[in-house]
């Protein structure tokens, strides 16, 4: 089995299509809040990433089929004055699983990354995902921090949608 990585491009069909399959099943899985992706979002997400500088995202195909996918946003770190990248999804085909797919993909986004001349990656994990946990920190990914008597950095939201 071959594993190719290639960055999205939001214009290519074959790109768009395995990114809106991939992203679905992820919202129906548990960890991804465990719904299908609504039709709105189905219909207009990819050309609303296109429209946006800062974002991107990498797939990874097994051969010809679409297993992976990663979306990332470019941000900004202040403490730095350089930029940063958020990985905001990371999916990897159930049946692809335990190929080490999704540090390929994680790789290429630090590559890319590195060109931007990104100072960290960033990314959120539920607690409950052990499995993902234990991946991030194996690529060098480790709790945030600013000062340790003061303990992690928590990620919260406020929900703006009314429905």
């Amino acid at each position: 089995m071959n594993i190719e990585t290639v960055k999205i491009n939001y214009g290519n069909a074959e790109h768009a299509n395995a990114l809106i399959s991939l992203l679905d099943l992820y919202a129906q899985d548990p960890m991804g809040g465990g719904h299908p992706l609504n039709a709105h979002v189905k219909e207009h997400l990819v050309a609303e990433l296109s429209r946006r500088p800062t974002a991107f995202g990498v797939l990874a195909f097994a051969d010809v089929q679409p297993v992976g996918l990663i979306n990332c946003f470019e941000g900004f770190s202040t403490f730095a004055c350089k930029p940063l990248v958020n990985i905001h999804d990371l999916i990897v085909s159930p049946k692809y699983r335990g190929r080490q797919i999704a540090i390929l993909m994680l790789e290429h986004v630090e590559r890319i990354a590195k060109e931007r001349g990104c100072c960290k990656l960033t990314l959120e994990v539920l607690q409950g995902n052990a499995h993902a946990q234990q991946l991030y920190r194996k690529f060098g990914f480790a709790d945030y921090k600013l000062a340790s008597e003061k303990g992690n950095a928590m990620f919260w939201q406020k929900n703006l949608d009314a429905t």
